[in-house]
């Protein structure tokens, strides 16, 4: 036993010992002891921080075991946008995106870095003073779950940087991914156990770190390679992407060893094949290459485009693709109403997953490549993770029995008819109340841009309508006669009851145009349910219009027309709308009308930068108030661009496009009545 006046001198040496033996083992794959030496050493730290708890710190090897259950995963926003990349599948494509890249830098020639594209989950790690404090996944780019407990549990994950020029504080993206090997093992185990196996790998990887016990993530034998900077504070950042990463090497983390440096296509296209011909040797998933502008200063002025950055792309491989056989096909119905058909296969390998079912994409698709229930064709795996059946085989042959597939034209979750419109290929169910959709429809409805009813995320939404407590989105509003039903689901406690009633009750003063897109009518985002708010005022003109009426309302076209019309007339959705109105929540517009001879009414303005004496999201509000529309990406058909400080790219495109450009002052005069000069 330590003796008390020796343990935190110890505890401190334990922790640099096991620390520097989980960087070795885990990162450097040379092991300098043996697992026997590293469990005494586990086992002793272990001890001195039950007998003296003040001597536990957050980069302790001893919290990689996993903490006790959590209810939900809180919101992280990124501080820096982590985007999606645009893709390439051939040497044309690579070379276009270099040659723009180029002329958008005005460059000869640019240097880039060529990275295995990992098939895993993207994650976002911070660490302040060194020490691991926050883990993110990606989420929708701006938005996140944070998954810090779970990622701590990744022992290749370092819990404390190593290094004199460690930043205060930095923020490191990169992919966790399940090793081929692990996963095969993982699986075989839950065979052994009687338990399901596991689709894939990267499923399995996502899967682990949405846990929400993160002693469980702790059994599951996950990696992770870093691969970019997001933020830094308080350190200097390097020139380049290939600097940066041989930074990440110093400070102790993953970095993938495959990484080339190239100067020209070629030199890309010759690292693009041998990633290719390595592939099957890898213990993970590759699904491409992705290819960076080098120079991290050049990226800041390449910026982006929409969620992806102009500065990289990915190269994808080809999809790889295996002949079975279609047993029937079926149809699913998604949270918008859409029948999406699917093959039900003669299960078969591809690309080291077993496939039993591949999307066929729409009605018009089956028609187009006739496929049949019992005929012989080839399939893929597009971008290594979606199946899909491409074509029916040429040496397929069909029986007596064989008949061209019938579409359902009722739909197969509720039996109300479809509505089938030929311009966007679709086939969709618009009854509010089919118990396919629900699940799905009840948290969107509930969402932040929707309702925002505060409390309920996605797992209470599925609590609430797989235990019946909500049969339809009026039964929201009577969840104050159900709290010992409330009571009984997990994690519901008092507090969190209070706080959704709350919400609920809050979530009556959203305005119509919130109602309208929290409904889930498909075509009807946001934009287009202020469109419809302004225009028809009430909800009951609008279930009064015709399809000619709402082809009046500027933004609405024809798909969105018939169904907005048809989804008004089911008889459900009716009864809906009445129960909604009758337990007080908002369905009139009583915004004051925009003005019909203000100069900026029907003109698209952009909002970019910070403004002084109003934030983006008033600017964009006192637009609309005025009669004109608020987009978020400068476009030829944008009127103006309003700048604030620090306006970025945004003013750069307008620049190039000849897009008048107003500063603060001018704007506030044009929200005044005054046309620009």
């Amino acid at each position: 036993m330590t003796r008390p006046d020796r343990a935190p001198e110890r505890a401190r040496q334990l922790r640099d010992s096991l620390n520097r033996a989980n960087y070795l083992y885990y990162i450097e794959s040379a092991p300098e002891i043996s697992d026997a030496e590293y469990d005494a050493l586990m086992r002793e730290l272990r001890e001195i921080e039950s007998q003296n708890p003040e001597l536990f710190t957050p980069d302790s090897p001893t919290q990689r075991v996993g903490a006790p259950p959590s209810s939900e995963f809180a919101e992280v926003t990124h501080p820096v946008p982590m985007l999606s990349l645009s893709n390439v599948f051939d040497e044309d494509g690579v070379r276009a995106w270099h040659r723009r890249a180029l002329e958008f830098v005005e460059a000869d020639t640019a240097s880039v870095v060529c990275e295995l594209k990992i098939d895993g989950l993207a994650i976002a790690v911070t660490y302040r003073g060194g020490v691991l404090a926050q883990a993110a996944t990606r989420g929708d780019g701006v938005r996140g779950e944070d998954v810090t407990r779970n990622v701590r549990t990744i022992r290749s994950v370092p819990l404390r940087l190593s290094g004199d020029d460690v930043p205060e504080l930095v923020e490191l993206r990169g992919e966790v991914y399940f090793p081929t090997s692990a996963f095969e093992a993982f699986n075989r185990e839950r065979e052994a156990a009687g338990l399901p196996q596991y689709a894939n790998p990267r499923n399995s990887a996502s899967g682990s770190l949405r846990q929400l016990d993160s002693s469980e993530t702790a059994r599951r034998p996950l990696d992770m390679f870093f691969y970019s900077f997001g933020h830094i504070v308080g350190g200097r950042e390097p020139p380049t992407q290939w600097d940066a990463l041989q930074a990440m090497r110093r400070w102790g983390l993953k970095v993938n060893p495959w990484t080339r440096r190239a100067r020209t296509i070629e030199e890309v296209m010759e690292a693009i094949g041998a990633a290719a011909q390595e592939r099957a040797g890898l213990d993970y998933g590759i699904d491409g290459v992705v290819v960076k502008i080098d120079r991290l200063d050049l990226q800041r002025t390449l910026g982006s485009v929409g969620r992806e950055p102009r500065w990289a792309t990915a190269y994808k491989f080809p999809a790889e693709q295996a002949r079975t056989r279609i047993i029937r096909i079926k149809v699913n119905v998604g949270r918008t109403g859409n029948l999406t058909p699917w093959a039900e296969l003669e299960p078969v390998n591809v690309g080291g997953v077993t496939v039993r079912r591949a999307t066929l994409h729409n009605k018009d698709e089956i028609s187009r490549k006739g496929f049949r229930e019992g005929d012989k064709v080839v399939i893929q795996r597009a971008g290594d993770v979606i199946p899909q059946v491409v074509k029916v085989a040429d040496d397929n042959v069909r029986g007596a029995a064989s008949a061209p597939y019938e579409f359902p034209s009722r739909c197969p979750a509720c039996d109300q008819p479809v509505l089938e419109t030929e311009e966007d290929a679709a086939v969709r169910c618009v009854n509010a109340e089919c118990p396919a959709q629900f699940e799905r429809l009840l948290e969107h409805f509930a969402s932040r841009g929707a309702m925002d009813i505060e409390g309920m995320g996605e797992r209470l939404a599925q609590d609430l309508a797989r235990s019946s407590i909500v049969k339809r989105l009026s039964d929201i509003y009577s969840l104050t006669e159900k709290r010992e039903q409330l009571a009984g689901l997990e994690g519901m406690g008092e507090k969190k009851i209070a706080n959704l009633m709350a919400g609920v009750e809050k979530s009556k003063a959203q305005p119509i145009s919130r109602l309208l897109f929290a409904l889930g009518i498909n075509g009807v985002g946001s934009e287009a349910g202020e469109w419809l708010a302004r225009h028809f005022r009430t909800i009951h003109k609008l279930q009064a219009a015709k399809v000619d009426d709402l082809l009046q309302v500027d933004g609405i076209g024809p798909v969105t027309a018939q169904t907005v019309y048809k989804w008004m007339r089911l008889p459900g959705n009716v009864t809906l709308i009445d129960e909604l109105e009758a337990a007080g929540l908002t369905l009139e517009d009583d915004s004051p009308e925009p003005p019909s001879d203000h100069p900026m009414r029907g003109l698209s303005l952009v909002v970019t930068g910070t403004l002084e004496t109003m934030s983006r999201t008033d600017a964009e509000s006192r637009i609309k108030s005025a009669g004109g529309k608020a987009s978020g990406s400068v476009s030829k058909k944008t009127a103006y661009l309003v700048a604030g400080a620090n306006a970025g790219s945004k003013l750069q495109k307008a620049q190039e496009l000849g897009v008048p450009v107003l500063d603060e002052e001018a704007f506030v005069r044009f929200l005044l009545g005054a046309t620009p000069t």
